[in-house]
């Protein structure tokens, strides 16, 4: 498929709620939608409160059996045309996407193309059998006598599901939980980040014009957390599947456990990138870099923890350096951009905030440390942290920008004990020439993903963590699997 990314967004965007079928004003007024590279208005969202969210739920209850029982073929037809309108559109999503965002054009192509390529995988998941057969088995009857029986475990749809996103991806985040709980026969709520709704907002056009019933699929816009706690304690919705920190996550879990709501959390990461004296240094550069390139280090599985071998450790940290310069910072619409910028003024001061505490502590900045020379715009320059122990406080606590923090280990013992001892466990990587020495180092990690030789997540894989990085699983036939609630029918 072709996806189109080349002109920036030149109007104001309004985007609004979109429940049962209509679109309305939120009862809360309406947000800012602010470019973080010009820091300039570039739309506005309805502002829903909490009886909005409240509405979108009940819309998405009562709808929920009609798309249940819709014949699997007219349910993969809708998806299937969701996937084909993300290409039509695929230029105004890109457009939007770089500027409400912040993205590069190649995040943005890429977040797109996946967004079209999850409706299309839907679409074949809908109508797939799901359904897992046994073998016959003899049984005891209460009596004690035998009885021949047999039986298949159904998959059948949870309900109601509310897909909560944040800010560093939505269209490929809602896309990704969205089609996978519609493929399943559920109904879903949609509330993306307030940062960026606008992209959101269009993806529902397409559902709309794609023919998906009323109710089934709702927008939810908003800044006020009462809308989203809504969601979490409403009777009406059945499981939350939420991307974001972890202390929002916690929350969502708490509140969840009350209505025995099923929950996929997939929370915050610390990353921890093992580099052995065997390793490819060039190729551990390039993947280690990926903090600085990829939607400026706003990703909760980026190897922001390097732990490198003192045998190689100046080698490395002489080519990182070298890459940081390559790293041209700025606008997503300029030529030769290589990184934009966070989503927020917020952002970026958490982020030199870790990065004083880390001098402070003792760190050495070899890269970056100091803010771009630019007059507008939330940008944080690639910063490279060394001399750095495992207990500093930029190492331990997801920092969610372009700082990757370089701790020195000595042997394979030492670097897994290091790695593990993290509150995280999202994703882990390795890089050994030696691929049986990575792959059994890989297996001692505590991370719901494992990376050996590469920073390329395989597509079909499930996505989650350990600890707390959350819980359940997204993506691959297992995250499908995760919107639906096994029932076990026997017959004789």
């Amino acid at each position: 498929m072709s996806i189109d990314a080349t002109h920036p967004v030149r109007a104001e965007v309004t985007g609004r709620l979109y429940i049962d079928g209509h679109w309305s004003d939120g009862a809360a007024g309406w947000l800012d939608v602010i470019d973080p590279s010009t820091e300039r208005v570039v739309g506005r969202a309805a502002q829903a409160s909490a009886k909005d969210a409240a509405a979108a739920a009940a819309a998405a209850r009562a709808a929920q059996p009609g798309w249940e029982n819709t014949a699997p073929h007219e349910r993969a037809a809708v998806l299937d045309q969701i996937s084909r309108l993300i290409v039509a559109r695929s230029r105004e999503l890109v457009a939007l996407t770089m500027t409400e965002g912040g993205f590069t054009r190649p995040m943005a192509g890429h977040f797109a193309e996946q967004a079209a390529a999850y409706f299309a995988a839907a679409a074949k998941a809908t109508v797939a059998d799901h359904s897992v057969p046994t073998s016959p088995a003899l049984a005891i009857r209460p009596d004690g006598t035998q009885e021949l029986v047999n039986g298949v475990i159904q998959r059948r749809p949870v309900g109601v599901v509310a897909c909560i996103v944040p800010f560093n991806g939505p269209l490929f985040g809602v896309s990704m939980k969205a089609a996978q709980a519609l493929a399943m026969g559920n109904a879903v709520i949609v509330k993306p980040a307030p940062q960026n709704p606008l992209t959101v907002s269009r993806l529902f056009e397409i559902f709309a014009e794609a023919g998906l019933p009323p109710g089934v699929a709702n927008l939810v816009t908003s800044s006020d957390p009462e809308a989203g706690a809504e969601l979490t304690r409403s009777r009406d919705v059945d499981m939350i599947s939420f991307t974001g920190s972890t202390a929002v996550g916690q929350q969502v879990y708490a509140a969840g456990a009350r209505m025995m709501k099923r929950l996929v959390l997939e929370l915050g990461g610390k990353g921890a990138c093992l580099v052995f004296d065997d390793a490819d240094l060039d190729a551990a550069a390039r993947g280690l870099a990926n903090v600085w390139r990829v939607a400026s280090g706003q990703i909760c599985s980026a190897p922001t923890r390097a732990l490198v071998h003192r045998a190689v450790h100046d080698q490395l940290m002489d080519k990182l350096v070298a890459i940081s310069a390559t790293v041209k910072v700025g606008s997503p619409f300029a030529p030769g951009t290589v990184a934009g910028p966070v989503i927020s003024a917020a952002q970026r001061e958490r982020i030199e905030g870790f990065v004083t505490s880390a001098r402070d502590e003792g760190a050495e900045v070899l890269a970056g440390g100091a803010r771009p020379d630019f007059d507008r715009g939330f940008f944080v320059a690639p910063t490279l942290l060394a001399g750095c122990h495992n207990q500093m406080r930029a190492v331990r606590n997801e920092i969610f920008g372009p700082v990757i923090s370089v701790v020195p280990f000595d042997t394979d013992e030492e670097g897994v004990a290091i790695a593990n001892d993290s509150d995280y466990g999202l994703a882990g990587y390795v890089y050994s020439r030696d691929r049986a020495r990575a792959y059994a180092v890989g297996s001692r990690l505590r991370t719901g993903i494992v990376q050996l030789n590469t920073v390329t997540m395989k597509p079909d894989m499930p996505r989650g963590g350990m600890k707390m990085s959350g819980l359940g699983r997204e993506g691959g036939s297992t995250g499908l699997h995760y919107f639906t609630e096994m029932s076990s029918v026997v017959w004789s």
